[in-house]
């Protein structure tokens, strides 16, 4: 699975089943990690199968949507960290956990990019990153 940010930056685009459409136009069974709609525009977090993930790119962006391939979500400064595990508290879907010599650790590829633990970390030893 890859995870894309999908932006949808018009109240037009946002009055219309893309969504389903992206799902039935390619086949792809999409998971939706979070999402934020209002009435003028949209953003969300997918999980696209990877076999399918340039068909869905392709099927949103000709539906108006501006789309960014999250691989690398979450970086973790070391050097700044001191395992004091805000992260951990904070994170909603469980990217950070405690090794067996009680340093925090992280889970690839289950960022969902609220911010949260960026926000929280009194270190500021997190940094998301976005990739195109």
């Amino acid at each position: 699975m890859t995870k894309i940010a999908v932006n949808f930056a018009s109240a037009d685009v946002i009055q219309k089943p893309n969504m389903s459409e992206v799902i039935i136009e390619t086949g792809a069974l999409l998971n939706i990690n979070w999402a934020h709609v209002t009435s003028s525009g949209g953003e969300m977090v997918i999980d696209v199968p990877d076999d399918k993930l340039e068909d869905v790119v392709k099927s949103f962006e000709e539906r108006g949507a501006h789309i960014q391939v999250l691989e690398r979500l979450v970086l973790k400064d070391d050097e700044k960290c001191i395992n004091c595990g805000a992260c951990i508290s904070m994170c909603p879907v469980g990217v950070y956990y405690y090794g067996d010599d009680w340093s925090v650790n992280v889970k690839v590829g289950v960022c969902v990019q609220c911010d949260l633990c960026v926000v929280q970390c009194p270190m500021g030893a997190l940094e998301l990153k976005l990739q195109d």
